[in-house]
Order: C-alpha cells, then sequence, then structure tokens
C-alpha cells in the first residue's frame, strides 16, 4: 500500500509540474500586432536581435540589454552596445544571411531597416520578427517604450519609462511656449562636392526642429532632398542643425563649400549647430533632452531665464 501511494503521489506531483511548465510556456506565448500590422507570435526573448539606434536604446533602458545579442551598426548608445554585441551592419544594407547567422529567437526592428527584399526574407523566416511604430512625436516616444516593453515582458519598466519621457516633453513644452518669434532653422543631412542635401516635412529632423521651437524653412519639401542653389537664397536660414561628422575643424566650414548658403543669416552669424545624429533624430528615451538642447541652442536667452529663475 505504501508503495502504491508513493506511486500515486509522484504521478500527481508529475502531471502538477507538467501543468505547471505547459502553463508557463502559455504565458510566455503572446501574440503581437506590430508596427505593419502583422500577427506575430513571440514565444522566447532570449537572444534579440536588436536592429535600430532607438530600438537599442530603448531595450538598454529597459535592462532587458542581458536579452540582447546582436544590434546594427546605429547602435551607437549607450557605447558598450557595440562593443559587447554582435553588429549585423547597416541597418538600411541588412543581409539575410549575417542577420540570421546570429541565431536570435526574436528579431525587433524599426520601420527604416532594409533593403526591403530582406525584410521579406526575414519576416517569412520562422524567427519572429516585430516592426516597431515610429510616430515621431512626444505620444509617440511613449508609445514605442511602451510597445517594446510589452514584447520583452518589461511592461512596469516601460510604463515607469514612458511617463519620465512624457514628463520630460512637457517641461519642453513650457520652455516652448516661452518662444516669441520661432527661428528659422534648416537641417542639413549631408554636404557633397558643395552640395547639401536638406530636410523636409516628414522628416525627423523636421519634427525635432519644431520640438524645440524652430520653424523648418525647408517644410515645403518632402522627406530628404538636395537644395537647389536658387532654394537656398530663397530660404536664408537664420540657424542651420547638422549632425556631427568627425571632421576637423568646425562644422561651418564643411557647410560653407555649399556656395549658395555662404551670404545667409545662419553662416554670417556663426548659427550652425552640431549634434551626435542618434542623439538628434533617434526619438528614443533621450529625444526630449535632445530638443531642450537644440531650443537652448537656437535661444540661448532661455538658458539665461531658467538660470535666473532659478536663483
Amino acid at each position: 500500500m505504501t508503495d502504491i501511494r508513493a506511486l500515486r503521489l509522484a504521478m500527481i506531483c508529475a502531471a502538477l509540474l507538467t501543468g505547471a511548465a505547459l502553463l508557463s510556456v502559455a504565458r510566455a506565448e503572446q501574440m503581437i500586432t506590430d508596427a505593419s500590422g502583422r500577427q506575430v507570435k513571440v514565444a522566447d526573448t532570449s537572444r534579440i536581435l536588436s536592429i535600430g539606434g532607438d530600438v537599442t536604446e530603448i531595450l538598454y533602458a529597459l535592462k532587458a540589454d542581458d536579452k540582447i545579442i546582436a544590434v546594427d551598426s546605429t547602435s551607437q548608445f549607450p557605447d558598450e552596445a557595440l562593443k559587447t554585441k554582435a553588429n549585423v551592419g547597416y541597418l538600411r544594407a541588412l543581409s539575410s544571411e549575417g542577420v540570421l547567422s546570429t541565431n536570435p529567437s526574436l528579431i525587433i526592428a524599426g520601420k527604416d531597416a532594409g533593403p526591403p527584399p530582406v525584410v521579406a526574407v526575414l519576416k517569412a523566416s520562422s524567427i519572429p520578427y516585430i516592426e516597431v511604430p515610429d510616430t515621431q512625436t512626444p505620444e509617440g516616444v511613449a508609445a514605442k517604450i511602451r510597445f517594446i516593453a510589452s514584447v520583452v515582458g518589461a511592461q512596469a519598466a516601460g510604463d515607469a519609462l514612458a511617463k519620465d519621457i512624457e514628463n520630460d516633453f512637457a517641461l519642453l513644452a513650457e520652455q516652448r511656449s516661452k518662444i516669441g518669434k520661432p527661428k528659422r532653422a534648416l537641417f542639413i543631412l549631408s554636404v557633397q562636392n558643395g552640395r547639401a542635401t536638406i530636410g523636409g516635412s516628414g522628416t525627423s529632423a523636421d519634427a525635432m526642429i519644431k520640438l524645440a521651437g524652430g520653424e523648418n524653412v525647408a517644410a515645403g519639401a518632402q522627406g530628404y532632398k538636395p537644395l537647389a542653389d536658387e532654394a537656398a537664397v530663397e530660404l536664408a536660414p537664420d540657424a542651420i542643425v547638422t549632425m556631427q561628422h568627425g571632421r576637423n575643424g568646425p562644422p561651418s566650414a564643411h557647410i560653407a563649400t555649399v556656395k549658395s548658403l555662404q551670404g545667409s543669416p545662419a553662416l554670417q552669424n556663426h548659427q550652425v549647430i552640431e549634434m551626435n545624429g542618434l542623439y538628434l533624430l533617434g526619438f528614443g528615451p533621450r529625444c526630449a533632452r535632445a530638443a531642450r538642447e537644440l531650443m537652448i541652442a537656437l535661444y540661448p536667452e532661455l538658458a539665461q531665464k531658467r538660470a535666473s529663475s532659478s536663483e
């Protein structure tokens, strides 16, 4: 009898353990509707491939970096991402072989990942591929954080981080309300052979200029476009915003190679603002801070007012 009871007890324990294991798996699995509208089943977040500097930055901010096994080359913050994780290359020039060779259990990618044929192959593979929403507004940043947090099972951390970001944007809006006449700003993405590519409406540069309280003088163009000489004279920006490129000398020297901008108020008054590209355009957790930094560069008097009010 004792042996029979022991056997029954063992069978009951085994059944309970099996049920608990199945329940754990069921809880781990979730269906995610990603930014493309696809329903994606996510069951294992232990080996994440993060594609996009903002995606990687958010995962680190959520303390989920221990799950990341590989990143793309735009994942430049924090510094340790590219130093400690495998690098699959530039997010717009991925190869399916390079991505799949990292053996991820989950791919989380920004909407700019490409080229499209490679992304199509990755989406058709057995690896869950999640496309992250990216609306370049304060609300969009908070939503992106909460979305990524939900994918990796860090909802509490995501909600806390998103609330901090929302508070930062509220303070930014308060500062923006103190601006009288907006500065006319022009974002220059790159300069090659004396020709500039500028950021028009619908770009992250346009959104950032507006968050900083400026007026994008190139808003009449859609996307990133070459700057025509005659248009440059008409735009007459008060300030030029550009990204750091590791060049020697002041940023104005590089911009001044665009002859049609040499007579602009921005160059005449040495108002060329250079910022880190991911920090400025990434729309990640540091977005409000970057917009605040750009705002102070455009309106130094706001920093003075804040300093005097805190004394």
